[in-house]
């Protein structure tokens, strides 16, 4: 039975439009547009306000790539649950670690005290050289130059500067990668629930694409330094030259780092070679090319058959440009950032049907 309306109530008032409603098809079309645009400008905003976190997330990927690359390695030699092998792959890191310091560490911590002398001594010899030579170099001249440059690099390596600090950011890098490597489907999903419904199966594909790539890249890296960090402390230490072991861990951690690493390493290697005596400077500089022959025409283009072969200006730049904005830090993540933003173009040129790349191979060998 209809409710008769109550004589009392007043009848409803016909709607009208708000300050907020747009009746012209036209201006709300535009209207949406530029609030699409204005969307767009704010997220870009707030992602250059949120650089540095970001950057401190993406360095937990990578570290979670890499302990997710050494569990899936396990797998092979080891069923048990995937937790098990990322805890052996953390407490190996660890005894590894404890290893070097205990019996590596005094030798190295001594040999790095000697190191600044070694490098200041000749310093002034070199300057003696050149001023013999009829070059008027002025120490004042040079310490000026030198001054103003570590202000510089000072200013350029300030690690996500008043943020956390330096050693809260690699706690918090080690600890989102431990998370990222126990259960990598939880926030890949996550992530894709956030999507449309239509490139949630894109997404996925593209993201698992860029895990292997990345694995791959790092275990390359991985194997590089290890190699290269060996190979220079056995080749200096057969010979005598001094602080054999320091600059091999000097040249195994560079290694990380592409282009830059390794002209810094091969400078250290011959300052020192050249404090003792002319033929243990040409003997480090043998030692320097024989390892980067190695790592240049073994290791390196093994590393780009099997993962992302990035063009070496492009990945200097990104270097030079990520290490301004980010200091030590966006230097070291420079490389993968690339190869995963190349990866991800890639792919969305093969979603929409084509490949930009052949165009241009065809226009070049016209």
């Amino acid at each position: 039975m209809a409710s008769e309306p109550d004589p009392e109530e007043p009848e409803a008032a016909p709607r009208r439009a708000g300050p907020t409603d747009i009746t012209d098809p036209l201006i709300r079309h535009e209207a949406r547009k530029a609030f699409v645009w204005l969307g767009m400008a704010a997220l870009f905003a707030l992602a250059v306000m949120l650089s540095q976190s970001l950057l401190v997330i993406f360095g937990g990927v990578v570290f979670g790539a890499l302990i997710d690359g050494g569990a899936r390695m396990l797998a092979r030699v080891l069923p048990v649950g995937r937790g098990w092998r990322v805890a052996v792959v953390l407490i190996a890191s660890i005894a590894f670690v404890l290893w070097l310091g205990k019996f590596a560490g005094s030798q190295i911590a001594q040999q790095a005290a000697e190191l600044p002398a070694t490098i200041e001594s000749q310093y002034h010899r070199g300057l003696a050289w050149l001023q013999r030579h009829g070059m008027d170099v002025r120490v004042r001249d040079v310490r000026s130059i030198a001054q103003e440059a570590m202000g510089g690099i000072g200013q350029v390596t300030a690690m996500l500067g008043g943020l956390f600090g330096g050693l809260t950011t690699l706690f918090l890098i080690l600890v989102l990668g431990i998370y990222f490597a126990m259960e990598p489907r939880l926030y890949r999903r996550g992530v894709a629930w956030m999507l449309p419904v239509d490139r949630r199966d894109h997404f996925q594909g593209t993201v698992q694409v860029m895990g292997r790539g990345l694995r791959r890249l790092l275990f390359g890296r991985v194997i590089g330094m290890t190699v290269e960090g060996f190979f220079t402390w056995a080749m200096l230490q057969f010979f005598g030259v001094p602080m054999a072991a320091l600059l091999g861990l000097i040249t195994g951690l560079l290694a990380f780092l592409p282009n830059i690493g390794a002209p810094i390493s091969g400078a250290i290697m011959v300052v020192v070679g050249f404090s003792v005596s002319g033929e243990m400077g040409l003997y480090t500089i043998l030692v320097y090319l024989l390892v980067h022959l190695i790592d240049g025409y073994l290791i390196v283009p093994y590393i780009a058959r099997k993962t992302v072969d990035l063009p070496p200006a492009l990945v200097l730049a990104a270097q030079l440009i990520m290490g301004v904005l980010f200091g030590l830090l966006g230097l070291a993540l420079a490389d993968p950032l690339v190869a995963m933003i190349k990866i991800w173009l890639e792919r969305e040129a093969a979603r929409n049907g084509g490949d930009p790349g052949e165009d241009i191979e065809k226009l070049e060998n016209a």
